[in-house]
Parts: structure tokens; C-alpha cells; sequence
């Protein structure tokens, strides 16, 4: 207890930390925008964060804590449907109130009333509400993430195209973009997966199982800036026997060209690219980003080679010669988002966290420039509607032996 008190109460405060140093380059009116309906404004992610730590550890758990407000549990509940009613997610844009320096004033509320928690356990309560902690401070993370996905979206909407700051991380050139493609071997067989009890991992992690995987050839590099726009010049939007069905029917509709960011130039014709910093000339060694699931799906039929299945990339996550695995792209898988064999979810409010949400999604792999360090790790499954095109998310290639 000596040991894990200090750490934990550090953990806390360099999490929520970040999540306002995140935040600190938008002004008021860009915290409170939302630009879709699967996007949320930054201050609703400052709240719904915090009212985590509220509802699920505060209330509980603090005698005599007393709720910053009546009404918040309403505004900044997400899904959860036990915890009652919640402010519909399309009209997060419309809380003009409370304002910005209210949900600061919210998150310090909390942060004194947790500090105050955190130092005054005891053995018996420390092993109930440290799981609970370190839950809602991965959560927290996740929020992070999107905030800079959110924003970046906002942002796109914008005919100015606003840099979110000239000082933020880019999409890096991976190691070897420029080169070929080389396909490492991979034997398949019979092999674990899932995390392995180790840490922290989420409940859909686990539990650990085993998998048969037929041999198979991983690209030991992501698909590029410059792979994709092939592609595109190759008429790859144009083609239906690229896509599948509801992809061709989804581009049709949406009148998909290229990528969500990719802005061609008028006058040579060249690739700019929106992204953190801006709209600038397209690097063709960085990793292709912000696709759905769609087209990156229709890449790889393109370059006839596939996408891998989370158990294929799992397996081949340390394989010798693989590189940008994590902290480039988000990486699109063939796999739904389906329960492990033997998946419980979490006991109490947590058991809503990721269950419910396993039909119609397809599992990601790896982590991207905006994933906070250290939140990732080998068996973290991520997943999307195959749609969904917002995030940092890109393509690795496989082809079977």
C-alpha cells in the first residue's frame, strides 16, 4: 500500500493534467463546437471525464461528497443506461452553458474531492476504488485521443482551416517509407491471444485464448501517403470491384474522392493534407490516415493483399523487421469487434463499458500520434463503425502463403 497510493495518486494527477493541456490551445468558442454527431465538443470531454470520477468513485465511495451540480450527472452521462437519462449526443453543441470556466470549476471540484480520497485509504478501500481509478483514468485517455480528433474534424469544417498548434506532434514519416514493401513469413499455428494479466487491460481484452492461425506474409511497413495516392490515380474510387458493397454504396452517397483531409491543389494538381498543423504539402513517406474501414479495405484489394485479422497482427506484433506498430495509424483489421471466448464484462456501472458495444464495429490495432503514451499495448483492441474516417487510422497489409 505504501508503494501504490503515491503512484496512483501521481497517475491521477498527470492524466488530468494533460487532458487541460490539451485543451489549452482552443479558445472558449472552439471547446464548445460540435461538428457531427460522433464527434463532442472538448468541454463536454473535460466534463463527461470528470463526472466519471464523480458518479463511479466519488459517490460511493467519499462520505459526505456533495455533487458540483444537480444537473451535470444529466449533461455528461455518455451511455450509460443504469445511471439514467442523459442530454442527447447530437445536441452536445447546444450546452452553451455551463460554460468553459464552469467545467474547469467542475474539474477542480473533483480533483480536490479525489486528492482528499486518495489520502485517506485504508487496505480494504484501496482494493476497491484503485481498479475503479485506474479504469476512469485509461477512460480518460481514450477522451484525449479524442479530443484532438474531434477538434481536428471542427477544425476541417472551417474555410480557414485553422492549425489546432503549430507546435503539436505531426504525423511522422515512419521508418522505411520510401521503400518497398517486404512481406515477413509468419508459420501461423496455434497461438495466444489476449492480454495476459499484466497491468492494466480493458475487460474486452480478455481473457486470453488460444487462436489457429494459417501461415500468412505481413507488410513489414504502413501503407503510405504516396501508396495511396497511386491508388486514387489509379482510379480506385471509380472502381466497384475494389469495394465491398456497402462501401461502394457509402462512397456513392458521400461522394468519397480521397481522403477526409486530402485537399488537391488547383493549379499542379498535388496532394495537401489537413492535419494538427494545418493544411500542408502532403509527405508521401508518412503513413496513409484518416480512412474507414471501406477504403482501406478496397486498397488492399487493389494491391491484392488483404488486411489482417487481429489475432494475425497480434501474433506478428514483435516480429523481427516489423515496424510502426504503435504511435503512427490506428490500424483497420478484418475482424468484427466480437466477444472473446469467455468475455465477462466488468462487475457494476463498468459492465456497459465496452460489452454492448460489440456488433457492427471493426476492430483497430496499434495506437496513433494522438494516443497518449504509454495507453497502448500489445492486446488493446480499438474499434469503429466501418464508416467512421475521423481518426487516425490507417492501413498494414497482409497476404496469405
Amino acid at each position: 500500500m505504501a508503494f501504490v497510493v503515491p503512484a496512483l495518486q501521481r497517475s491521477y494527477r498527470e492524466v488530468r493534467q494533460y487532458s487541460v493541456e490539451l485543451a489549452r490551445p482552443l479558445s472558449a468558442e472552439d471547446q464548445g463546437v460540435q461538428s457531427m454527431p460522433d464527434a463532442s465538443p472538448t468541454k463536454w470531454h473535460l466534463a463527461h471525464t470528470t463526472w466519471f470520477f464523480e458518479t463511479v468513485v466519488l459517490v460511493p465511495h467519499a462520505p459526505g461528497y456533495r455533487l458540483f451540480h444537480d444537473k451535470y450527472p444529466y449533461l455528461f452521462n455518455s451511455y450509460y443506461e443504469a445511471l439514467g437519462p442523459r442530454h442527447a449526443r447530437p445536441q452536445r453543441g447546444l450546452l452553451t452553458r455551463p460554460s468553459l470556466e464552469d467545467v474547469h470549476a467542475y474539474r477542480r471540484h473533483v480533483d480536490d474531492a479525489m486528492t482528499d480520497l486518495l489520502s485517506k485509504l485504508d487496505a480494504g478501500l484501496l482494493a476497491t476504488i484503485e481498479p475503479l481509478v485506474t479504469l476512469g483514468l485509461h477512460h480518460e485517455q481514450q477522451h484525449q485521443e479524442l479530443i484532438l480528433t474531434d477538434i481536428l474534424h471542427a477544425f476541417s469544417c472551417n474555410p480557414l482551416l485553422p492549425a489546432y498548434d503549430m507546435r503539436a506532434r505531426q504525423v511522422p514519416t515512419q521508418q522505411g517509407g520510401a521503400k518497398p514493401v517486404t512481406w515477413l513469413s509468419r508459420e501461423g499455428g496455434l497461438v495466444e491471444i489476449g492480454h495476459d494479466g499484466v497491468g492494466f487491460s480493458f475487460d474486452n481484452e480478455r481473457p486470453r485464448h488460444a487462436v489457429l492461425l494459417r501461415p500468412y506474409a505481413i507488410a513489414d511497413r504502413l501503407v503510405t501517403c504516396r501508396d495511396y495516392a497511386a491508388f486514387i490515380a489509379d482510379g480506385g474510387y471509380e472502381r466497384p470491384e475494389l469495394w465491398l458493397s456497402d462501401g461502394w454504396a457509402t462512397i456513392q452517397r458521400e461522394a468519397w474522392t480521397a481522403p477526409i483531409y486530402w485537399v488537391a491543389s488547383d493549379d499542379r494538381g498535388e496532394w495537401r493534407v489537413f492535419g494538427l498543423h494545418g493544411l500542408e504539402p502532403m509527405d508521401p513517406d508518412a503513413p496513409v490516415s484518416q480512412l474507414s474501414f471501406y477504403e482501406a479495405a478496397a486498397y488492399a484489394e487493389w494491391a491484392v493483399a488483404r488486411l489482417p485479422t487481429e489475432f494475425e497482427w497480434e501474433a506478428a506484433f514483435d516480429a523481427p523487421g516489423i515496424e510502426n506498430m504503435t504511435g503512427y495509424v490506428w490500424q483497420w483489421t478484418r475482424s468484427s469487434y466480437d466477444p472473446y471466448p469467455g468475455f465477462r464484462p466488468l462487475t457494476g456501472v463498468a459492465a456497459e463499458y465496452n460489452g454492448k458495444f460489440m456488433v457492427g464495429q471493426q476492430v483497430l490495432r496499434g495506437g496513433s500520434l494522438a494516443t497518449p503514451q504509454g495507453h497502448t499495448r500489445r492486446s488493446y483492441r480499438n474499434f469503429f463503425p466501418p464508416a467512421a474516417r475521423w481518426q487516425f487510422s490507417g492501413v498494414r497489409l497482409v497476404r496469405d502463403l
